[in-house]
């Protein structure tokens, strides 16, 4: 049996034991003038006007559904039409430039990845409230994150048919949004991530069409890397020979300071694959009435599945484990729960996750200046009634 039917049974379960309605959610309505966005915007914490920041509260299960997954923006929500769309593929490495329809795409063998998908500034905030340092951009609290099943032709079929060059080093993704940065969002990556059997140009989300908020009819899907890479709205795939420089890994998505020494025309280090985190799926700040409670959370590691998650309920003086509820897998985040007697009070609870790998949590990071990749056990405030 392979992955790719695997997962599907895996996912025909999930799917059964939340219910249909959870997983496929209806169509968004069109945007109006006052709005960015297809989908209904109440169940979000607005971040500036294009961007919608999820409560990790509202999710009680493994998938994230689409109307309640995060929204990053870099312009409104395109309405693309799927039949006169056209996917470019170019550049001085392949021996055949393409053009390819949705139907063309979707005739290829298709593969199917359990991801989660992260802004890369994501708990950028705590920078200023934990570090003590602020970081410029938008001050996403801890939802920008969601976990879908993401199903799509993988971008090394289409880079092989279009011949692709032993010379090919880069390969940029560009997307149809023309009222973005450089006329059109865009991020690059090297071959070796590009050629992963898992690096997706993926047309469905939890089974359905993507949403139009995200990226419908194609996006790229880079598991393990920061969300930015995951291009909405793809209609450019440049294959270059050379390294590929622009703002989005020269002064954008690089983590610039002291500690981060520059990469070729980088400021700083460039910010490409994520960083383990575990979150509470509680409100911020939460309020609970006293006695026992069960409470649960999400942790992600681009790295490796996660394999413990720890909780402290003392200002992390000591640590205490979870139960890590299944599945476990390769991308996405695990679900954990843990139970704890709350006492009337004020108090801060923290987790702190481990993958198979051996990275966990660290206890400190050096500030950047745009806040990229913000990973320190959380303090999450709690008040026991």
């Amino acid at each position: 049996m392979d992955d790719s039917f695997r997962d599907r049974r895996l996912f025909l379960k999930l799917i059964s034991a939340a219910g249909a309605s959870t997983v496929f959610p209806a169509c968004g309505r069109e945007p109006s003038q006052e709005s960015a966005f297809f989908k209904d915007t109440t169940a979000f914490i607005p971040r500036g006007s294009t961007n919608l920041e999820a409560r990790l509260e509202n999710m009680g299960g493994f998938i994230t559904p689409a109307e309640q997954f995060f929204v990053r923006n870099n312009d409104r929500s395109l309405d693309v039409d799927a039949d006169a769309y056209r996917l470019v593929v170019e550049g001085d490495a392949v021996e055949t430039p393409l053009a390819l329809s949705m139907a063309d795409l979707v005739k290829m063998p298709s593969h199917t990845v359990f991801s989660t998908l992260e802004c890369g500034g994501n708990q950028r905030s705590f920078f200023s409230s934990i570090v003590g340092q602020p970081a410029r951009g938008t001050q996403w609290g801890r939802g920008a994150v969601g976990m879908a099943v993401w199903t799509g032709t993988p971008l090394r079929r289409v880079l092989l048919r279009a011949g692709m060059k032993e010379s090919a080093k880069d390969v940029q993704l560009v997307g149809l949004d023309e009222g973005a940065p450089e006329a059109g969002f865009r991020r690059v990556m090297p071959v070796e991530k590009a050629m992963d059997a898992d690096t997706l140009l993926a047309y469905t989300m939890n089974g359905a069409p993507l949403p139009k908020d995200h990226g419908y009819p194609l996006r790229a899907l880079v598991p393990g890397w920061v969300g930015s890479s995951s291009i909405k709205w793809l209609g450019r795939i440049e294959v270059s020979s050379e390294k590929i420089w622009g703002r989005n890994n020269t002064t954008s998505y690089v983590l610039i300071g002291d500690d981060y020494a520059p990469e070729g025309e980088a400021r700083g280090r460039v910010a490409t694959v994520q960083s383990i985190k575990s979150v509470l799926a509680l409100p911020w700040p939460a309020v609970l009435k006293a006695g026992r409670q069960l409470i649960r959370g999400y942790a992600h590691s681009p790295h490796a599945p996660i394999d413990c998650v720890w909780w402290s309920a003392d200002d992390q003086r000591t640590w205490q484990r979870a139960r890590i509820i299944d599945p476990v897998m390769r991308w996405a985040w695990a679900r954990f729960e843990f139970e704890w007697q709350a006492a009337p009070g004020t108090h801060r609870l923290s987790t702190r996750a481990e993958d198979s790998g051996g990275h966990a949590q660290p206890d400190w990071i050096p500030h950047n200046e745009k806040g990229y990749l913000f990973n320190m056990p959380l303090p999450h405030p709690v008040t026991v009634r």
